[in-house]
């Protein structure tokens, strides 16, 4: 069995999406009152507007964060843990209940579908205190893979 060469595709912001889409296990990077990082693992998803979208509430660490600092980091991973991966940076906005519901269920077609009940889940959103929060992607790196370097798979 020949072994795995890491690999760095770079991509446009459409690719980037399209990549993202369908993967929804991430790391969300925010950044201390101290400069510190501060990581999240959740679920994200993409907003019809490109944005990537988290569900959370008002009193996490990570929105907390966002609000003060909305320069942040996610880390996009495959279901398959040796699957690629890609890091976005970009700018997080913190939309609170009332405004968050009606992103919140946009949040939830695009990763679930549709819902049985869209009153019973607004009544959920609006009783939890939910929040959401957009991710405007800015930079991102090449979507990767893990492996060997080519150097030692070539030089056999």
């Amino acid at each position: 069995m020949a072994p795995n060469i890491a690999t760095n595709t770079r991509v446009s912001l459409d690719e980037l999406l399209d990549f993202v889409r369908p993967r929804h296990h991430a790391i969300l990077l925010t950044r201390r009152s101290d400069g510190g990082p501060q990581g999240s693992p959740l679920t994200c998803g993409v907003d019809d507007s490109g944005r990537i979208v988290v569900s959370t509430y008002p009193e996490r660490a990570k929105t907390r964060n966002a609000k003060r600092d909305p320069r942040v980091s996610l880390l996009v991973l495959s279901d398959d843990w040796n699957g690629p991966w890609v890091q976005i940076d970009g700018t997080a906005e913190v939309v609170d209940t009332p405004d968050s519901v009606e992103p919140l269920v946009e949040y939830y077609r695009n990763i679930a579908g549709e819902h049985p009940d869209w009153d019973e889940y607004r009544a959920a959103m609006l009783k939890q205190g939910k929040s959401i929060i957009r991710i405007t992607p800015e930079r991102w790196g090449p979507v990767a893979t893990g492996g060997f370097p080519a150097r030692l798979v070539e030089g056999g």
